[in-house]
């Protein structure tokens, strides 16, 4: 049997399929959001975005019938040069990459622009399932989590660099794959906890307590973290008469606190930071002495999660850009900002509300075809399916990608090598975050931080970098059985 049969035979059909129906799907969508009423043209005409967009299909698709015909040793054996050569793109196109819309990640040769940082997502997952399945290797503490998380930071930072924030942030989707391959839940729960402590800090910063002696921000985070010690203190079946005594002692501190300040003015933020050091100390202390690490690995995230609660303040009013700030101000609900950062968010809430429940029908949607929400074809693509198609359209799509996902996932666990595995795992955490963020920033319920929507967004870039990705997936699957043959 010729090796283009064993193809035919072991490659994933079901999978192929969802990624058709996909792309076709997002192909009209682009049609829908960009079709102007008084154009005579062709659907393919290169000077509307349809017919630009039908050539990086065909293109993609002839990419993916590549990837199946190579020896999927190849992306084993490569993985790492795969990875530099990528690298090597993200470091050039920081210094040579025009400025677009605020940032330098487009690459421009000729007519075509292209994203490098499409392609860091492929690499950086080989990259680590190379550097996983090498012989005994096994993620069991903070030890062997620092070369993957070199592995995914130097993107990271170089993609950052070309201030592609959204871009970068997708990079935090391996920590998915890392937990599945033996990473402490603990990590998890801590990255959600530093998530409600910036948020927490955020949103109430606007409320100044007198005379700006504090923050009810910075205030109710650092009350969270006495609780938490308090909780996991209290219980400990021989710790309850102590856990008592601090946390009356921390109310003894807030009114001594209170009432000093008629006298002498007083920083709120100061005495909350030092009482949640103090009971920090105390319970690191008692926990080495008594030998328990609950007790000590409780007090080492309070004494971080201080640092963290301050510095949030600071990053947040200092160090990111003013559209940043307003970005997530609108997010939390602390600007409106409707002509601002929050208009596109707010049009495609308008969009998808009128839509009901069966959509205006297609080419029949009056937001899109009056632009009023701008990237309707890209980063906002799904506002345009929730017009045209209403309630049944939408939950179609979010169908569809489900059974994407929950069929990546058998692939991924029917996996006999760690090298295959980890990448398989790898591609359903990217494609999750994705879905997960573009979806819910177009509903308004996650910061805009600019990322396509997987095969449905207009773009070759992310085309490409989505067809890669999985299609190389598909090729280490088929050898699964090509070896059993």
């Amino acid at each position: 049997m010729s090796k283009n049969d064993n193809i035919q035979h072991t490659i994933d059909w079901t999978t192929v399929i969802y990624y058709l129906i996909l792309v076709v799907m997002g192909w009209v969508s682009i049609y829908g959001a960009s079709y102007e009423i008084d154009y005579e043209g062709s659907i393919l005409s290169f000077d509307q975005r349809t017919g630009k967009q039908f050539v990086w299909i065909i293109s993609a698709l002839v990419l993916g019938g590549v990837i199946l015909l190579l020896d999927y040793r190849i992306f084993n054996y490569f993985a790492y040069i795969i990875y530099g050569f990528v690298l090597l793109l993200l470091i050039v196109t920081i210094f040579v990459a025009p400025e677009i819309k605020g940032s330098r990640s487009w690459l421009v040769i000729g007519p075509v622009s292209f994203q490098p940082a499409e392609l860091a997502k492929m690499a950086t997952a080989l990259a680590l399932a190379k550097f996983m399945s090498r012989h005994n290797f096994v993620i069991k503490g903070w030890k062997d989590m620092v070369p993957l998380a070199i592995i995914v930071f130097i993107p990271f930072a170089f993609i950052l660099l070309q201030k592609e924030t959204g871009s970068a942030l997708v990079f935090l989707a391996f920590l998915f794959m890392f937990y599945r391959e033996g990473m402490n839940g603990i990590v998890l729960l801590l990255g959600s906890l530093a998530i409600v402590l910036f948020i927490v800090v955020i949103r109430f910063s606007i409320e100044i307590i007198g005379d700006n002696q504090g923050s009810w921000g910075i205030i109710a985070a650092l009350g969270l973290i006495q609780l938490i010690q308090f909780l996991v203190s209290f219980k400990s079946q021989t710790h309850k008469k102590e856990s008592l005594i601090i946390a009356g002692s921390t109310i003894a501190a807030g009114i001594i606190a209170v009432v000093v300040n008629n006298w002498i003015p007083v920083n709120y933020n100061y005495i909350a930071g030092a009482v949640v050091v103090l009971t920090a100390l105390f319970w690191g202390i008692t926990g080495l002495l008594r030998r328990y690490p609950s007790l000590s690995g409780v007090a080492a995230v309070a004494l971080v999660s201080v640092v963290f609660i301050f510095a949030s303040d600071i990053i947040f009013n200092k160090v990111l850009e003013p559209h940043h700030q307003i970005r997530i101000k609108v997010l939390l609900n602390m600007e409106d900002d409707l002509t601002g950062a929050g208009y596109n968010v707010n049009q495609s809430k308008i969009a998808i509300g009128s839509g009901g429940f069966t959509g205006k029908g297609f080419l029949n949607g009056t937001q899109t075809k009056l632009k009023y929400v701008p990237e309707q074809d890209t980063d906002f693509i799904f506002c345009t399916v929730g017009e045209e198609h209403g309630f049944i359209g939408s939950t179609l799509v979010l169908i569809i990608y489900w059974l994407l996902l929950m069929r990546l996932l058998t692939i991924a666990e029917r996996q006999k090598e760690v090298f295959h595995r980890v990448y398989a795992y790898s591609v359903v955490s990217i494609l999750f975050f994705h879905l997960m963020i573009n979806v819910g920033m177009v509903l308004g319920i996650m910061p805009v931080i600019g990322i396509p929507l997987p095969f449905f967004s207009y773009g070759g870039s992310s085309l490409w970098g989505f067809t890669l990705l999985l299609f190389v997936l598909l090729r280490l699957d088929a050898s699964r059985l090509e070896r059993g043959r």
